[in-house]
Order: structure tokens, then C-alpha cells, then sequence
């Protein structure tokens, strides 16, 4: 078995593409390996900030041979009179690049056994170049030269080498050799890399860790024995610090740790300025004492060696002490301006040119969060509490300290507000209105910050769609599905059951020309793409999905997904299939005739009639779905036998019109019911 070995050499990739496009080197490889049926025993992925490579371990020598037996015309159609092959039959074998001579008949029809030998495998992978290299796809793009192709930076060198021998291909007239390129400062600039399998080891030599993996784990390494050994605490567990290494990990080649320290003054800035300005801008790990309080002290990671590494650390304070300078200046001139000062500003500052000012967005999110207070029964407390956070929420959009550092929008808010003597619910709403902040973030934990932090993304969702500027595949400039995503996430958190689509109904009615425009019924599509995708996510299947999210009148969000939930939770049971099978019967029948009215027990003809009508008369669909999906769905499965039963006994078609026209009111009043667990014909029954 043999190793091949390719490697794309490359300017320096920014960091946060460089995991992604290891990824998609590999899934790319994987899908070629496969359609030219090479097997591999394992694809080892390497990148750093100049490369991305992969080795395959274990090449087979060849492709696998294929035979497939291929259908012509039919026996009559493949003959004509005197027996001869006909027309059809000569053009089907032409095709196959084989003659009727070749042909086998059975089944009525003629055959042809088509056999592909195997392909050497240095000749496939000849092609990886064009098919894989040439065909990747990135988020950002450069162009060099004169040249109309584009990739993610320019690629300056490539290796392709099966064992110790080069594949041939060029990109871009780039060839194909072996000779790779070193650390940029620690190595020669060529180095030579005699076999495939000596890859990992060669650039190791030249100052170059190229598996990633092991590059971020010397780095956790390296930054958690600086820690131990000056008694610090360093989190490296929570979503932000594993973040900041993948970041780290993708801008070295050769990670050398370090700590650096800065004036004890600076700790009377907010922890979280200090933790911005160190992690956010300069890359940093901050550290805390046994207590958790932060210190004045950090961790970082250099590319290089441990050569003058003082001069490092003394450059990397001077730098963060500069941002601490700016952060104190503009600490200490926020306080100095009024909530008010600030919000006079905000009446000035334009939230989208076709939409009005933030001023203007934030009256309407006001008005939107009473009507969702209402809803929810918020005491008067709360209410008091919401109606001023919504007035001075985006205030801090003022303050120099946001201005330098916007990552701390809302935080700040929350900071200043308490200083300038708002109440903690108050303050905690101006931070939470912005949560979640990714599409896993944390969800709003006061009932007032989730209230206002759902109300202000629906505003946006809706006057950005009554704008028409309405997200469209990938793109989505304004973080709409974002939007859409934490107002589902925070009300499914808080199992808030809200009818979505009559208050934005009301909503886009109150709101004049701003709103005017949007299509509720594209919103909802819209919101509920957000539930089918955190549903899917959850690894519910498909049918059910899309089941369990039609049929959606007043579009509960938290329902839908629970009674989408609820249908994945059983469609393992045993009865699973009987059940809806019964149910879509009747739904089916249901569909094929309209039918007005009560119905009228006196018509009834069997048992089985009055039986179903007792079982499902004093069902209250309303009552049911407040008790959750579950409820519901154990009200249908009920049904089952009676349902099974009735049509057992009864024609629904008869030739009496007016019993006819009874029974069809009768599966509608249950087909009504049976429309809480959404459409369940759209479920595959396995």
C-alpha cells in the first residue's frame, strides 16, 4: 500500500477559515476518492496558516474493477420480423461501446454486462488537482494577477507525491513538485520533502507543526504549565476561550506560549473591558487568582521560538496597555454624560435608511413588548420595569466606550445603567436584548430582558421584510435568520405559548408605512424555517419535520415544536404506523368532500358511528394543545380502534345524500382534531 501526499501552499489564510477549509479539503477528497473508486485505508488532514494538505494512508493500487449489467429494449423491440437485431438494439449496444453480439437475454428484455477495469492510481490522481484543489469554495476570495481564477489567498506552491514520486499537474501554471516551504522565519524557505510518509517529520524539522490537532494541543499545553507554575486559573473549557485557541491554533505554525502583565490601576475597569481587550483584540487568554478575580496578567502564544522573547512580551504589553489607556479615557468620559444625553443622540442615529432611526425602532419594540407582556400576565412590577427598559435600551450606543469597543453593546449598558441608578431588572434588560448573541448562545434569563430581546428582533424581522430586504440563500446581511433563530430559541427557553401570527397581524396594522408592506404569512414561513432547522438539527427526521410545522393557524412556535418533538418521540412505537394510518384515512376522506353543519346523531346507521362520535365530541382541541404535544397525541392515538372500527362498519359514500353529508361532517369535526399534531400525511410510514 502505498502514501500520497498533497499539499497547498498558500499565503497566509485568515485564521477563521482555516478549520473550515481543512474540513472541505477533506470532505472534497473523500467524494473524489469515491467516485473514481480508489479505497484509502485513512486521509490524515494537516493545516496551518500557508498550507492545507491531507495524506492518504494506505492507497490502493488501482481502482476497484466494476461490472454493471445494463438494460436494453424489450426482446420484441430488440428484433425485427426476420429475427435480426433492430435499430434500437444496435444503437442501445453502440452506446455501451459494445455489439449485439455481446448481448444476454432474460426477463423479456436484452443485457449487456459492461466491465470497467481498474485505473493505476497515480492516473486518478492526476485529476485531484482540477476535480478537488481547483474546485474549493470560500466565504472570502482574492484575485492575483491576471488571472480570472479565484481562491481564498494566492496559492504560491503545491505538492503532489504518491510515495517518493510527483504527480503531475499544475494550477495556474503552479507545478507540482516537492518541495515545500518552512517556518518564515526559523527555516530555510525550501525545503524538500523526499517521500510522502516523511511529510509530518520534514516540516517539524523546518519549524512547522502541520497537523492542527497537534499544534493546539501543545499550545493548551503550554499556556495551562505558565498558569500552574505562577499559581493562576485560566479557563480554556468555556465556548469563548475554545473559540480564541481555534483562532490561536490558525496563526502559528510554531507556537511558543508567554505571559506578560499589566498595571494593577487598569483592574478598575469593568472585568469585561479588560477581558475584551485582552481576548478580542490582541488574542489573549486572561488568567484569575484562586478566587476568581481577574489579574493583572495574561497569556499568549507567539509564532516563532523562544528567541528574544522578551522583547515579545514587552511589545505585546505596550500594545494592550495602549487599548487600556483608550479604555479608561472613555470610561471615565461615559459617566460623565447622563442616560438622557445619551438618548438624545440615539434620536439621531439611523437604524436602516429605509426603515427611520433607532429612536423610532426602539418606540415600536416598546409598543410590540407591551402587547407580549399583556400576553404573558406580567404584574405591574414588571411591566413598570419593561416599559423602561424599552425607552433607554440602545442608550449606550452612545457611549464613547461602545463606540471603541462595539463587541460590548448591551454589556456596557447594563454597566452604566446601574451606575447611573437603574433598577438590576432594568439593567439586565439592556444586556439580555441582544441574547443570544450566535446561534447556541445563551438565552435571556429575566422574563423582562427575554420579552424585550424578542420584541426588538421581531421589529427588525418585520420592518426589514416590509422594506424588502428579506434574507435570500446564504445571504443575509442583517442577521435576520439570527433574529428569527433567538426569538424561537428564548420563547421554546421559556415555554412562552404565544400566538405569533395574529400580534404580528396587529403589529404591521398599527404601525403605518414602516410596516405596511411586510407579508405576515412570508414572516411566519420565515420563522418556522427557524423551527424546522433546530428541529432537524436535533436529528428529527425529515417527514416528521415537516409534518409536525404545517398546518400552523396561529403560529405557537413553542407547540409546533413540541408536537414535532412528540411525533419523533414515537414514531419508534410499535403502533406508530397503525395510528397514523387510521388518521390520515380519515383526513384523506375527509379532503375529497366539503361538508357544513352539525352532525346529527339520529342518522347514524351502526354502532361504530356512535361510537367515534362519543369519542371525539368532547375533545376541545384549545384545551388539549395548552397541555403540551403529548397530551394531544395521546388524545389521536386513542382514536385509533374506533376510527379502524368505523370504517370497518360504515361506507362514508352512501346513496342517501343526507347520511352521506352527515358522516362527512362527522370526519371533519375529527379531522379538525387530528390537524393539532399538524399534517400527518406528510409522514413516510416505515
Amino acid at each position: 500500500m502505498s502514501t500520497f501526499l498533497l499539499e497547498i501552499g498558500l499565503e497566509e489564510i485568515p485564521a477563521h477559515l482555516v478549520t473550515s477549509s481543512e474540513a472541505q479539503l477533506i470532505a472534497r477528497t473523500t467524494k473524489f476518492l469515491s467516485d473514481h473508486r480508489l479505497s484509502v485505508g485513512h486521509i490524515q488532514p494537516y493545516s496551518t496558516p500557508r498550507r492545507l494538505a491531507v495524506a492518504l494512508i494506505d492507497v490502493a493500487s488501482q481502482s476497484e474493477a466494476l461490472s454493471e449489467e445494463k438494460r436494453g429494449p424489450s426482446i420484441e423491440r430488440a428484433k425485427n420480423d426476420n429475427g435480426e437485431w433492430s435499430k434500437a438494439a444496435q444503437g442501445f449496444a453502440r452506446g455501451q461501446g459494445m455489439t449485439p453480439e455481446n448481448f444476454e437475454e432474460h426477463d423479456g428484455y436484452v443485457w449487456l454486462t459492461k466491465h470497467t477495469a481498474g485505473i493505476p492510481a497515480d492516473t486518478i490522481l492526476a485529476n485531484i488537482g482540477e476535480e478537488v484543489v481547483a474546485q474549493m469554495k470560500f466565504t472570502t476570495y482574492m484575485k492575483w494577477a491576471n488571472n480570472a481564477f479565484l481562491y481564498v489567498r494566492p496559492i504560491r506552491w503545491l505538492v503532489a507525491l504518491l510515495d517518493d514520486v510527483v504527480i503531475d499537474f499544475n494550477i495556474l501554471e503552479v507545478q507540482t513538485g516537492r518541495v515545500t516551504r518552512g517556518h518564515r522565519f526559523l527555516s530555510n524557505e525550501h525545503v524538500t520533502i523526499a517521500d510522502a510518509e516523511s511529510y509530518s517529520e520534514t516540516l517539524k524539522a523546518a519549524y512547522v507543526i502541520a497537523n492542527a490537532e497537534a499544534r493546539k494541543a501543545i499550545i493548551q499545553s503550554q499556556l495551562e504549565n505558565i498558569a500552574h507554575q505562577n499559581n493562576w486559573l485560566l479557563d480554556l473549557a468555556s465556548d469563548a476561550a475554545q473559540d480564541l485557541l481555534e483562532e490561536v491554533n490558525n496563526i502559528v505554525e510554531w507556537p511558543t506560549a508567554f505571559s506578560g502583565s499589566f498595571d494593577n490601576k487598569y483592574l478598575e475597569l469593568p472585568n469585561e473591558v479588560l477581558m475584551t481587550s485582552m481576548r478580542e483584540h490582541q488574542r489573549f487568554f486572561y488568567v484569575t487568582n484562586q478566587s476568581n478575580e481577574l489579574l493583572p496578567n495574561f497569556l499568549s502564544v507567539r509564532n516563532g521560538n523562544s528567541e528574544h522573547l522578551d522583547n515579545v512580551i514587552a511589545g505585546n504589553e505596550k500594545v494592550l496597555v495602549a487599548r487600556l489607556e483608550d479604555a479608561e479615557f472613555f470610561y471615565q468620559e461615559d459617566q460623565q454624560k447622563s442616560i438622557d444625553e445619551s438618548m438624545t443622540k440615539v434620536k439621531k442615529l439611523v437604524f436602516h435608511e429605509k426603515i427611520g432611526t433607532v429612536y423610532e425602532h426602539m418606540q415600536r419594540v416598546g409598543q410590540l413588548a407591551a402587547s407580549l407582556a399583556d400576553k404573558l400576565h406580567f404584574d405591574d412590577a414588571q411591566k413598570v420595569d419593561l416599559a423602561r427598559a424599552s425607552e433607554i435600551y440602545k442608550f449606550d450606543l452612545m457611549t464613547g466606550m461602545v463606540g471603541e469597543f462595539d463587541e460590548l453593546q448591551g454589556i456596557m449598558g447594563e454597566h452604566y445603567a446601574k451606575l447611573f441608578g437603574e433598577n438590576s431588572a432594568v439593567a439586565s434588560a439592556i444586556r439580555e436584548h441582544y441574547m443570544p448573541t450566535s446561534a447556541n448562545g445563551n438565552i435571556a434569563s429575566t422574563a423582562v430582558g427575554a420579552v424585550l430581546a424578542i420584541a426588538d428582533k421581531l421589529d427588525a424581522i418585520v420592518t426589514f421584510f416590509s422594506a424588502d430586504l428579506i434574507p435570500s440563500g446564504s445571504n443575509d446581511p442583517y442577521g435576520l435568520r439570527r433574529a428569527a433563530n433567538g426569538v424561537v430559541r428564548t420563547l421554546q427557553s421559556k415555554q412562552w405559548h404565544i400566538a405569533l401570527q395574529p400580534l404580528l397581524i396587529e403589529f404591521v396594522k398599527s404601525n403605518g408605512k414602516v410596516t405596511e408592506k411586510a407579508d405576515v404569512t412570508a414572516i411566519m414561513t420565515f420563522m418556522l424555517d427557524r423551527v424546522r432547522k433546530l428541529a432537524l438539527d436535533g436529528d428529527v427526521r425529515p417527514d416528521i419535520v415537516a409534518a409536525g410545522t404545517a398546518l400552523t393557524p396561529d403560529g405557537d412556535v413553542v407547540y409546533i415544536a413540541d408536537r414535532t418533538q412528540t411525533l419523533a418521540n414515537h414514531a419508534s412505537d410499535d403502533n406508530f404506523r397503525d395510528i397514523i394510518e387510521a388518521l390520515t384515512r380519515v383526513s384523506r376522506l375527509a379532503m375529497k368532500q366539503s361538508a357544513q353543519g352539525y352532525v346529527d346523531e339520529s342518522l347514524f346507521e351502526n354502532q361504530t358511528e356512535q361510537t367515534l362520535f362519543m369519542a371525539t365530541k368532547e375533545i376541545d382541541l384549545k384545551t388539549i394543545e395548552l397541555q403540551g404535544g403529548e397530551a394531544v397525541y395521546k388524545v389521536l392515538a386513542e382514536l385509533q380502534n374506533p376510527i379502524a372500527a368505523y370504517f370497518d362498519a360504515t361506507m362514508v359514500n352512501a346513496d342517501d345524500e343526507v347520511i352521506k353529508n352527515n358522516r362527512y361532517i362527522q370526519l371533519h369535526m375529527i379531522d379538525k382534531i387530528i390537524s393539532g399534531m399538524g399534517d400527518l400525511e406528510k409522514i413516510v410510514i416505515k
